[in-house]
């Protein structure tokens, strides 16, 4: 296994609208191969390629008497070498 090592990270609460505005500028931005995120100064340039891996994951986590946290990830990664991995397509319904 390799190391990992985090070069960003956020984490606030916002509305349901408000990140829907968010995702929909950040599908343009993917769709241009280039994302900065940028948050108390701090930036990162990301250069994507033209073919991600993404993976969605829902779970469940009872939190005692918080009861259920739910969860929808979104998850994108790529390699410095693209590879000819494909898998079968996600849709949306």
């Amino acid at each position: 296994m390799g190391r990992e090592t985090r070069l960003f990270k956020s984490r606030e609460t916002k509305r349901r609208e408000e990140i829907g505005d968010f995702l929909r500028q950040l599908a343009d931005r993917i769709a241009d191969g280039r994302v900065t995120l940028s948050q108390g100064g701090e930036d990162i340039v990301l250069q994507l390629p033209q073919s991600l891996v993404l993976e969605v994951q829902v779970e469940d986590e009872e939190k005692g008497q918080k009861g259920t946290q739910h969860s929808l990830e979104l998850e994108f990664k790529w390699f410095d070498r693209e590879s000819g991995e494909q898998a079968g397509p996600l849709e949306l319904k």
